[in-house]
């Protein structure tokens, strides 16, 4: 049974609706490493340390403390913190409603997901809130207080619940002007749109999380597999970087044919799919080029061996 991370309410105008809030991913899921000391490969410990005693002390003997001045600290207890005048301390209040995901929405720069359970008897005014923003494609943009912190959030409908993400406040966001971008449009060729519009065509489909997993995760288990049974771990050959400009034409029309290809046979496509089907293309088409010109050459010395023959008789018959 999911534990319950956070408890309180929906405030939804004048009504209260009792929720719980759980973690919605999975953090165990995590490959975890431990620092050892290398000489022995022992785990070492972290320890809180009292510099003034100069021992290590427990964490029960610790206490939170904010430094006002230098060197200078109030002390500040749990009761102190469930007294902040603060009506998010206990509840998730809607500030107002907006369109789902709008472009350049501070709603894209998520911190953490959690799903809702309604309370029973919040049940019926929770789905009604949620059947409103679903209908109305709409996003809840709520503020909340989770472990000592207050947080904007989005809350959305979510397969048979509702989904509550916390998001960045708008000061922690960078400013795209930190980044070299050009000033300057750029023009496209018809033709270049065009292939464009044809690659994101062919790799266009319903997206489904379960078609893909993470492979590195599984790369990163074998290699720790393969060190436990005592066998040599082979580094994968990396392509060779060629330094050469990339025909923008050639690449996007090989990499809708390897898309083509690739949905036919219900595979997953990637940039790497695409240039390897666009080297073979080349490579193949190299060889019939040279094939066609072996045998072009073989009937032109057949042809010229044909015209010659006459000759030779005349000569020989003359003599």
């Amino acid at each position: 049974m999911a534990r319950a991370m956070w408890k309180g309410a929906i405030q939804f105008g004048l009504v209260t609706i009792p929720v719980k809030l759980y973690l919605a991913t999975e953090s165990d899921y995590t490959i975890r490493f431990h620092m050892l000391h290398e000489k022995d490969q022992s785990r070492i410990q972290m320890k809180t340390w009292c510099p003034v005693e100069d021992e290590p002390i427990s964490r029960a003997d610790t206490v939170k403390g904010y430094e006002y001045a230098p060197g200078e600290y109030v002390v500040i207890t749990d009761e102190d913190l469930e007294k902040v005048p603060l009506k998010t301390v206990r509840s998730i209040e809607i500030e107002q409603f907006t369109k789902a995901d709008p472009e350049d929405s501070n709603t894209r720069f998520v911190k953490q997901a959690y799903y809702i359970e309604p309370d029973k008897i919040g049940r019926k005014p929770f789905y009604l809130l949620r059947s409103v923003l679903q209908e109305e494609n709409l996003t809840a943009i709520c503020k909340v207080v989770i472990k000592d912190r207050e947080a904007l959030a989005a809350m959305d409908p979510f397969g048979d619940t509702m989904l509550l993400t916390t998001l960045h406040w708008p000061e922690e966001i960078r400013s795209t002007k930190e980044l070299d971008l050009p000033d300057e449009d750029y023009d496209f060729k018809p033709a270049e749109l065009a292939m464009a519009r044809q690659l994101v065509s062919a790799m266009t489909g319903e997206f489904d999380a379960t078609d893909y997993k993470d492979e590195y995760r599984d790369a990163l288990m074998e290699v720790i597999e393969s060190k436990i049974e005592g066998h040599e771990v082979k580094a994968v050959e990396q392509p060779e970087e060629t330094g050469k400009l990339v025909d923008l034409m050639a690449a996007l029309e090989a990499s809708v044919n390897a898309a083509k290809a690739a949905r036919k046979g219900e595979e997953p496509v990637s940039v790497a799919d695409a240039k390897k089907a666009r080297a073979d293309k080349d490579k193949d088409e190299g060889g019939r080029k040279t094939a066609a010109k072996g045998r072009k050459a073989a009937k032109a010395d057949e042809d010229e061996a044909e015209e010659a023959a006459p000759a030779r008789a005349r000569k020989r018959k003359t003599a």
